[in-house]
């Protein structure tokens, strides 16, 4: 892939799930209560997670935590560690009540970044970069994103970015050095990392295709099965509310190559909010925004804009960090409020 910086790390291979419907009560959205306590509630509370003695541990944080802030660096500390940034739902181009200024929010979310005491290795925009998929809220975006104190910066396309032109103009914009619709890989750190597009054959649910599945089973046949894998889309791979779209048809083919690895994450944004899952050896998290509370599943006719009191946007909106060091079963995942 190259990022619109230039870098080029692709790995030469050409791949990266589905499961459990989050309707009951007890355990809404395919967690138990007690589950969703843990992980967080679903506006804008930070989640750390860490591994002791192979055990996933996570609590709620505020941004300016200690506990998180420790759980940041104790995963990145020293040398040869990775470090990265995820931000996602940006929809520059928004006008609206439940946010008057998402290019404003966004920026503060850049400062986040650039605030956050180390340079991340790169930073990824999980999708729906700008709200029309406009030649100049692309190109607004773009130049907002060089502003971030990072060597590289990747993207992923969201249903905003593919608005009447099948993605032409996102990856016009963003798309040189990738493959088919979009999708790529790389390895950085000891972790392999892939990209993929499930915005662009939507009728309910998002869509990979033959193609970027047979990416994936060709990118992943020469990996190690201790081989970190981070897989980044913008739909969610798991069927977090599929009334709403928050699922992927045919996300299960790709889970299914990998399972035999004994790490593998997915990050996703188009939720608006947070969410964690764990699945076997697959965990997914679902990310903030930085320019608009959406609502939580079924609590609401539709996912449309939220308005909620100025003063509580900040609590809605975030970023996320996460770290990895050689050796660990796990990422350590970290979001923080713009707040």
């Amino acid at each position: 892939m190259t990022g619109y910086d230039g870098y080029d790390d692709r790995h030469d291979g050409a791949p990266a799930g589905e499961s459990g419907r989050p309707d009951e009560p007890a355990a809404e959205h395919g967690m138990t209560r007690r589950q969703l306590m843990r992980h967080a509630g679903w506006f804008g509370g930070a989640v750390v997670l860490t591994v002791a003695s192979g055990e996933v541990i996570s609590h709620v944080a505020g941004a300016r935590d200690a506990t998180a802030e420790a759980a940041t660096a104790g995963a990145a500390a020293g040398s040869g560690e990775l470090r990265f940034v995820q931000v996602s739902d940006s929809h520059i181009g928004f006008q609206g009540p439940a946010n008057m200024d998402v290019a404003g929010s966004f920026k503060e979310a850049i400062h986040q970044v650039n605030s956050l005491g180390f340079r991340p290795d790169f930073v990824m925009h999980s999708g729906d970069l700008t709200h029309l998929s406009t030649a100049g809220q692309f190109d607004q975006v773009k130049q907002m994103m060089t502003g971030m104190k990072t060597d590289r910066v990747f993207t992923v396309p969201g249903e905003h970015d593919s608005i009447g032109d099948a993605g032409r103009a996102y990856r016009r914009a963003f798309g040189a050095g990738t493959l088919g619709d979009g999708w790529y890989s790389f390895d950085t750190h000891g972790v392999h990392f892939i990209a993929l597009v499930n915005t662009l054959s939507l009728e309910k649910l998002g869509h990979l295709g033959n193609d970027q599945i047979d990416f994936v089973r060709k990118d992943v046949a020469g990996l190690s099965s201790d081989t970190p894998v981070v897989v980044f889309s913008h739909i969610p791979l798991f069927a977090m509310y599929p009334k709403w779209g928050w699922s992927t048809d045919d996300a299960l083919k790709v889970i299914a190559l990998l399972r035999r690895f004994s790490s593998v994450t997915c990050l996703n944004g188009h939720v608006h909010q947070l969410f964690t899952k764990t699945d076997g050896n697959i965990t997914f998290h679902s990310a903030t925004t930085t320019a608009y509370p959406l609502p939580k599943p079924g609590r609401a006719p539709a996912p449309t804009p939220q308005v909620v009191p100025a003063r509580q946007l900040k609590d809605a909106l975030g970023i996320r960090s996460v770290g990895y060091r050689r050796g660990d079963r796990e990422l350590a995942v970290t979001d923080e409020r713009l707040a």
